[in-house]
């Protein structure tokens, strides 16, 4: 018989009580840990690669060597590349020297004052498939040495593959650069702050005072490092080395999020400097919108052919946005390692490693038509053809388009097949002509400068390969509508092609690329169509629509009434959208239609319009952003401000036409109420055009086909008092597009000034 105790055993409850109460302090603990934050509001900084190293090691030896890490560095032996072993370089009839004294690397060559001088390389800059140099000047005793002066990028240029130097001309110019030219060397066109620094440095301040006319520059990494992608670090390095189980409720890793579901962050994040672009702030950082920092410059028949394949340098984002990738949310990291830069895949694998298709797909001849393992064999050769720019670096088109020789055939735009086969006919050139031409993108531009032989070659070939496209896909054969063709017959002149212009701005993405119906809006803006109007009104009623097209639609309010860009314009001032709501409040102004508005509505574009200020001074070093804020504090009444800007933008570009035309004409608007100044006004008047005048010659005559420049010309003439020179200059812009009536409304009025006073003396 067994023994049952009846007293209470007190210790059985007490345990599991005793693991609950604990699992429940542990659970709290845990929550409470995981629940904290750390406070809004916190703006991570720049802690520079050593705070990332440590615990991404992978990523840092990736990334060592590559292009972001060789963007720029100091001048040492183990960065400079070229030969500096007392070598001379001969161009333009100047003979060069390139040399050592002592540590330092000095090139011998034409300066701004147009002598031969010997100046020191203090930077260089990248390094394959060319190296470039740079030379530091303005730099004052008293400057912290963690700021730069103005830098200046030598022409004179390293070829690394060849190990040869090179003098990098600017496109189309083979005449010899004066030093006054801004293309020179010691231009503002070859300034580092200008055109470079920022995508080749990280967390960069450019600090240019446009008073002292002096940069002070500033960066946190001399090349681009971790953070010029994945933003400040100095919160994901806190968070990390926190004894929290967890990354931050609020903040996540304190990174930029890179990763996801959709594209776009990434993208977003490399286009900045893979895009020919304006700059809309300097706040931008990796994973922010681009659209709300940025100006992607549209589709101008200068940079792009008419069906969106390159011709000018615009540095891959406004092709891939084009493309039938983007919009199937391919992302640049599919292709590239991020940290390295390198393919992930050698050859066709890069292609054929997401386009798994059944064997014999399309690594075969029967889908490319070439022998296996030639260059016509290589998927990127057909639908990423590639253009040199700077003489030696080759860059591919990433639209990833298929080639449609029909298109050339039809409207005269390039095709992949072409750039490889006119070659068959080269034979055929003239001998002289034989020699001006070395890739494809010669061709195409001999012939687009009148060329008639070359032309010739070119359609031969061109009909040549779209028939060999016909034979081999017979009515299998796709030639879809395409963009390009609206905006050819636009640019010709052609019947019916406002009409297909319109309808592209009013398709879906998937069908016409944002991009290029952005570019089409804003054409018909700009040629004054009537019928712009009526579309642009139903694209801002479309918040979904793209920022592209939106900016668009703003601009065409230009050729609107002042009474109705009050009216309809006027709440876009506030729009989410930076772009829109700079462009419109711009519009608003510049048209007049501000002095429309009630006292409430224009303070509020008066507020606006500082952000618009901020946004141009973002390019203070550049006289043109001075000009334009001239021009709108005059149209709001703030002559003071305008002339001082005019002013800044004579100080900043002393040799730029335009600020002192227009001050004159302000200083004669403001001279007609002005009674004691007005002599004085009328007298500064006429000494701004003077200086004007022999730059406005010299830009004539640099461009002696531009009907535009040629008609300024004849007014600045006519200005200054030079009837019959002026009647000249007019004729000829006439001669030069004579569809264009204010060039023969001027000659007559001109005609008639000279009549009478001829008349007069009579």
């Amino acid at each position: 018989m067994s023994k049952t105790s009846n007293t209470p055993n007190s210790t059985r409850p007490i345990l599991p009580l005793a693991i609950g109460g604990l699992i429940l302090l542990l659970g709290g603990g845990v929550f409470a840990d995981y629940w904290s934050a750390k406070p809004a509001g916190i703006e991570a900084e720049f802690v520079g690669r050593s705070g990332c190293i440590d615990c991404h090691r992978d990523q840092a030896k990736a990334f060592e060597g590559s292009h972001h890490d060789l963007a720029m560095d100091v001048a040492t032996d183990e960065t400079v590349l070229g030969d500096f072993n007392d070598a001379t370089f001969e161009h333009d009839g100047l003979v060069n020297r390139m040399y050592r004294d002592g540590e330092r690397f000095m090139v011998h060559t034409e300066g701004p004052t147009g002598k031969m001088e010997d100046f020191e390389v203090k930077y260089v800059f990248g390094v394959t498939p060319l190296q470039q140099y740079m030379v530091e000047f303005d730099r004052s005793d008293d400057m912290p040495e963690d700021e730069l002066s103005r830098l200046q990028v030598l022409r004179i240029s390293w070829d690394t593959k060849a190990k040869r130097w090179f003098y990098l001309r600017p496109p189309d110019v083979n005449d010899k650069l004066e030093p006054d030219d801004p293309l020179h060397w010691t231009g503002i066109a070859q300034r580092w702050q200008t055109m470079c620094a920022d995508c080749h440095s990280t967390n960069l301040k450019t600090n240019f005072d446009p008073k002292a006319n002096r940069y002070h520059t500033t960066f946190s990494e001399i090349d681009v490092s971790c953070e010029a992608c994945h933003g400040p670090g100095s919160l994901h390095v806190e968070l990390a080395n926190s004894k929290s189980l967890f990354w931050d409720r609020r903040y996540g890793y304190g990174l930029t999020k890179l990763k996801g579901e959709i594209n776009e962050p990434q993208i977003q994040t490399c286009a900045p400097c893979h895009s020919r672009r304006g700059v809309l702030d300097g706040n931008f950082h990796g994973g922010d919108t681009y659209f709300d920092h940025y100006a992607l410059e549209l589709m101008s028949p200068a940079t792009y052919h008419a069906d969106g394949q390159i011709k000018d340098e615009v540095y891959v984002f406004g092709s891939f946005i084009q493309s039938k990738m983007y919009h199937k949310n391919i992302r640049c990291s599919d292709c590239h390692d991020p940290h390295s830069l390198e393919l992930k895949h050698k050859g066709n694998e890069t292609c054929t490693s997401c386009h798994q298709h059944a064997a014999g797909k399309y690594d075969v001849p029967s889908h490319h038509h070439h022998v296996p393992g030639t260059a016509g064999a290589m998927c990127v050769n057909c639908h990423m053809p590639h253009t040199t720019y700077m003489e030696v670096d080759p860059r591919r088109d990433h639209s990833l388009r298929i080639p449609r020789p029909d298109l050339s055939v039809k409207i005269g735009t390039p095709n992949a097949c072409s750039s490889c086969h006119v070659e068959d006919v080269r034979n055929e050139l003239d001998p002289s002509t034989r020699e001006k031409v070395d890739e494809y993108a010669d061709w195409l531009r001999l012939a687009e400068m009148g060329n008639d032989e070359v032309a010739a070659a070119i359609a031969k070939v061109d009909q040549w390969c779209d028939d060999a496209c016909d034979k081999w896909y017979g009515e299998q054969r796709a030639t879809p509508p395409h963009f390009g063709e609206a905006f050819a017959a636009f640019r010709a002149g052609e019947p019916d092609a406002v009409d297909a212009m319109t309808s592209l701005v009013t398709q879906t993405n998937d069908k016409v690329p944002a991009y290029a119906r952005a570019t089409a809006l804003f054409e018909l803006g700009q040629s004054g169509v009537a019928d712009a109007l009526p579309v642009a009104r139903k694209v801002l009623k479309m918040d979904s629509e793209h920022p592209l097209v939106r900016t668009a639609a703003v601009t065409v309010y230009m050729t609107a009434s002042p009474e109705r860009i009050a009216k309809e314009l006027f709440p876009f001032v506030d729009d989410e959208m930076k772009p829109v709501r700079n462009e419109a409040t711009r519009v608003i102004i510049a048209s007049g239609a501000v002095r429309l508005l009630d006292a409430t509505k224009r303070s509020q574009v008066e507020l606006a319009a500082r952000r618009v200020k901020e946004t141009l001074m973002n390019t203070a070093d550049r006289a043109g952003a001075h000009m334009a804020w001239a021009a709108l504090a005059e149209q709001l009444g703030r002559y003071g401000e305008s002339i001082e800007s005019y002013q800044d933008a004579i100080r900043v570009e002393p040799n730029t036409t335009g600020a002192r035309s227009n001050f004159a004409e302000l200083l004669d608007t403001l001279a007609q109420s002005n009674g004691p100044q007005a002599e004085e006004m009328r007298a500064l008047a006429k000494q701004l055009r003077a200086a004007e005048l022999p730059l406005i010659a010299r830009d004539a005559g640099l461009v002696p086909d531009n009907a535009p420049m040629q008609y300024r010309y004849g007014l600045a003439l006519y200005q200054s008092g030079k009837y019959s020179e002026a009647l000249e200059q007019l004729e000829k812009a006439a001669e030069l597009d004579p569809e264009v009536e204010v060039y023969h409304t001027a000659i007559r009025l001109l005609k008639e000034k000279i009549a009478e006073e001829n008349e007069g003396e009579k």
